[in-house]
């Protein structure tokens, strides 16, 4: 049966996937690799339904709330699927804004996973600003940990890497292996251009982060987010004053 319909405009709901158990990290790493080699080319929604069909309950899709893109795909082919998001206690309000957006308009379970400590129990442990000090070290506790934490529950997750955000993501694939933490990472949109992102997001008027139009090329946490120049690359307003590119989620 094919997931979309006669006008290729939505998609048919297949119900919820089964709960499949927990599979060992050497199935996972033959799943992901044959996953990633069969489904290069694919549409969205086709390594979405991959993803979902495959891992049922035991998958998830992760969001920065940058926009909503990933989350809307998968939305459409498995309703009800978990979202998670970082919630780091450093976030902008405008990013705030598109997950509660995603959770009262969407047909999704957005769960917002929190740091052990929040941002003051931070600075009474380690100093104030510690971001401006060690990003790394901050990264890890409010991103980095938080994540590992929430992934316990499931197989695999799904995030919104595409390849032309940056170089360190050139070579992103659709479906990979990650060691470190033992699961399967989906990358439904790694192919996608901007230019992709940006019609998708016209045709099913997606929520997006409003900053965009503030002149902010990629948005993270306030403390370590600038506004990005003419001709920078987008991601280039991330940690500017560091020799860093990525708070550790994909590394």
């Amino acid at each position: 049966m094919s997931l979309l319909n006669a006008s290729g405009l939505g998609l048919i709901n297949l119900g919820a996937a089964p709960v499949t158990p927990t599979r060992s990290a050497e199935s996972l790493r033959a799943l992901a690799l044959d996953a990633a080699r069969d489904l290069e080319g694919s549409s969205a929604e086709e390594i979405a339904k991959w993803a979902t069909d495959t891992f049922g309950a035991r998958f998830c899709v992760t969001s920065s709330m940058a926009d909503a893109v990933v989350a809307h795909v998968f939305s459409r082919v498995s309703p009800g699927v978990d979202v998670v998001f970082l919630d780091t206690g450093l976030h902008f309000p405008e990013t705030l804004k598109v997950r509660d957006t995603v959770a009262r308009t969407m047909n999704v379970n957005v769960r917002s996973i929190r740091p052990r400590m929040t941002v003051g129990q931070q600075d009474g442990e380690y100093g104030p600003r510690l971001f401006a000090r060690n990003p790394d070290e901050c990264c890890f506790m409010r991103k980095v940990e938080p994540l590992e934490r929430a992934l316990s529950d499931y197989d695999a997750w799904a995030t919104g890497l595409r390849r032309d955000e940056s170089p360190t993501r050139a070579n992103t694939p659709v479906v990979a292996f990650d060691a470190r933490k033992g699961k399967v990472k989906v990358n439904p949109i790694a192919a996608w251009t901007q230019a992709d992102v940006d019609r998708y997001i016209s045709r099913w008027n997606v929520p997006v982060n409003e900053l965009f139009k503030k002149g902010y090329g990629s948005i993270g946490c306030w403390p370590c987010t600038r506004r990005t120049k003419a001709g920078e690359d987008p991601r280039a307003g991330r940690w500017a004053m560091f020799e860093k590119t990525e708070c550790g989620l994909h590394v």
